[in-house]
């Protein structure tokens, strides 16, 4: 018995470790969004970098667990507003809004996750080369929502293609417009959030529930 608690024990303590560094690199993303390196988050975390980079591998490995932290909450939260007891409209509307709260709510994360580093200083270290990496991001929220769309709307003979099409086409929107949006704060939340209701609606408005589906 005690030869399986070890290793037990030992993944566990490795897991929380791993947690507390990961909320050790958000507080420094939180003050220094594309800029945070790892030496700032090794001296967040009380570490050194070595240390850093062998529970992470690289910078890349730091960013991906990072990434995966926040778009698994973003995932959590749309799906939320997208099970939402209302009217379909209304859902549509919800999820946008979701969406955008949330990178205006922590818009350095949204920036680490999304922009290179503007700092045009040469040395590697100034900051994570993240924009290669922002891709795979939004593919994963396309897929996910494209899912979510054939699981609950009837879309004719080819639904289950037309639904990733739509969902990658929701996020590719959603991103654009919010990325825009966020720089620029050309309206409210509440007047891009009904402008881009009403790009989505005419097709969604028509198409029918799935019978037996828990709607959209």
């Amino acid at each position: 018995m005690e030869t399986t608690r070890g290793p037990e024990r030992q993944r566990t303590a490795a897991e929380r470790r791993r947690r507390e560094l990961l909320e050790a690199a958000d507080r420094v993303v939180l003050r220094d969004g594309p800029k945070a390196s790892m030496n700032a988050i090794a001296a967040e975390a009380g570490i050194t970098k070595p240390i850093l980079y062998r529970h992470f591998g690289d910078k890349g490995g730091l960013y991906r667990a990072l990434a995966k932290r926040h778009t698994d909450a973003l995932l959590s939260a749309l799906r939320a507003a997208l099970d939402a007891p209302s009217e379909r409209r209304e859902r549509v509307e919800a999820t946008l809004d979701t969406y955008l709260a949330a990178i205006e709510a922590r818009p350095q994360v949204y920036r680490f996750l999304m922009h290179p580093s503007d700092d045009a200083a040469p040395a590697p270290e100034q900051g994570f080369d993240v924009g290669r990496h922002s891709a795979p991001l939004l593919r994963r929220l396309g897929e996910e929502l494209g899912k979510v769309i054939a699981e609950r709307v009837d879309l004719g003979p080819d639904s289950e293609q037309m639904a990733r099409i739509w969902g990658h086409g929701i996020v590719g929107m959603m991103h654009a417009a919010g990325d825009w949006w966020l720089g620029d704060r050309p309206c409210s939340r509440e007047q891009l959030v009904r402008s881009l209701a009403d790009l989505l609606w005419g097709r969604l408005a028509e198409a029918g529930d799935l019978p037996g589906g828990q709607g959209f």
